[in-house]
């Protein structure tokens, strides 16, 4: 089992000691072989400015394989509870349906219809149950290549919503949310966008005031590019075009149709160049335990076709706050994956009530609908250096003591 063990503030390291060993990944189909790969411990202990004393841990451990029922998961897959039956969507381009009494007990079900089909092909990346009929989603769509760059075969994705009233069986196109202002760049040779806002989640805030939109910029100039952040109003769920506003330069003004951001984890290279170098995939939870939002995201990093280079985790203390994100730290190294791409890393909760925007204690990491990993949070006490022990001033710095003053020591 491979442990390594790091302790650092928010922004810095400290002195990090580590011990590595080799264990095999265990699957649960028997005639398979098990490849012997190293499966990381990280704890990772991050002291936030604004928050008490004490440390969040996240501890990766490897556990018995289990899959998402679907063969391809192309994107976030997320859930939601109706009826006391876990639903779970991941989409190819068009949605697939799962559903179960548990996370480890889903199969595959019904695909959900979405009216009209004008934004097709979508991804449904988040979900939120209002009630046992009413769900809110989101998805990400990626306009016909041909109609954005030609033959270049690069597209601008852009992310819309969705309404349900029959529990998520069917639901109505509320229409594109979230666009980028700057037009597409098609010189680019990151393989896939010309720029645009996708690869996202959404979660609820605590005090059920606003929705937020964790996304990739994709394109305009690169210091505004990487995982952003916008948000909308609770009471506007329902007519949600032009209600969206994305952060910027300290402020919550700019519209999601259009608009700049200031990403919280900018990207260190271009989307535009070939080798580009950016955090990308943000998928958020709230973790019980921890009273902390928790993202996991890739890394692509630095080489032709978005290679994977690890996936990473920050810890956030107030969602209106984007300066309360930890520093990303990685938690599993491409090659500690066991297969290839693994992108749209999750974590899942696996309690009753609970998803992949919800997890205690105890939950599983999956990477690309597989999880072969365990992960469990705790909370701890950074060590206390001893209190300096008092020692008298030299006679001639003594000051005398009077009344209403200050002391000198």
């Amino acid at each position: 089992m491979a442990a390594i063990t790091f302790l650092y503030p928010r922004k810095n390291w400290l002195a990090p000691t580590f011990a590595v060993t080799l264990a095999p990944a265990s699957r649960t189909n028997s005639h398979e072989t098990a490849p012997v790969t190293a499966i990381l411990a990280l704890p990772l202990l991050l002291l936030l400015a604004t928050a008490p004393l004490r440390a969040q841990s996240a501890t990766l451990r490897s556990a018995d394989e289990r899959r998402l029922p679907s063969s391809i998961v192309d994107g976030n897959s997320p859930g939601f509870w109706t009826r006391g039956i876990l639903n779970v969507f991941t989409s190819t381009g068009d949605p697939i349906g799962m559903s179960g009494a548990t996370l480890f007990d889903l199969q595959m079900d019904t695909p959900p219809a979405v009216f009209p089909s004008t934004h097709y092909p979508l991804w449904i990346e988040s979900a939120w149950a209002e009630s046992d009929d009413v769900i809110y989603a989101w998805y990400h769509h990626e306009p016909n290549s041909a109609g954005v760059c030609g033959n270049r075969k690069l597209t601008a994705p852009m992310i819309g919503a969705l309404r349900s009233t029959d529990g998520g069986r069917s639901f109505e196109d509320l229409g594109i949310v979230l666009a980028a202002s700057e037009p597409p760049d098609c010189r680019a040779e990151n393989g896939f966008f010309a720029g645009g806002h996708g690869d996202f989640s959404v979660i609820l805030d605590r005090q059920g005031r606003y929705f937020y939109f964790l996304f990739g910029n994709y394109g305009g100039p690169a210091a505004r590019q990487g995982v952003s952040i916008a948000r909308m109003r609770f009471d506007d769920r329902d007519a949600p075009i032009g209600a969206v506003f994305k952060f910027s330069d300290g402020l919550w003004e700019q519209p999601g149709l259009g608009g700049t951001v200031s990403p919280i984890f900018p990207a260190r290279t271009s989307w535009s160049s070939s080798r580009a170098d950016s955090f990308w995939g943000p998928a958020v939870h709230w973790n019980t335990y921890l009273q902390r939002f928790v993202i996991v995201m890739n890394r692509a990093c630095c080489g032709e076709n978005w290679p994977q280079e690890g996936i990473y985790l920050s810890f956030g203390l107030d969602l209106a706050d984007p300066s309360t994100w930890s520093a990303p730290r990685k938690i599993l190294d491409d090659s500690d994956i066991g297969f290839a791409p693994g992108y749209y890393p999750q974590i899942w909760g696996l309690g009753e009530g609970e998803s992949d925007t919800l997890a205690g204690q105890t939950a599983r990491l999956f990477v690309k609908g597989v999880s072969r990993w365990e992960v469990n949070f705790s909370l701890e006490s950074p060590p206390q250096p001893e209190p300096p022990r008092y020692q008298h001033p030299p006679p001639d710095t003594l000051v005398p003591f009077i009344a209403g003053s200050r002391r000198p020591f």
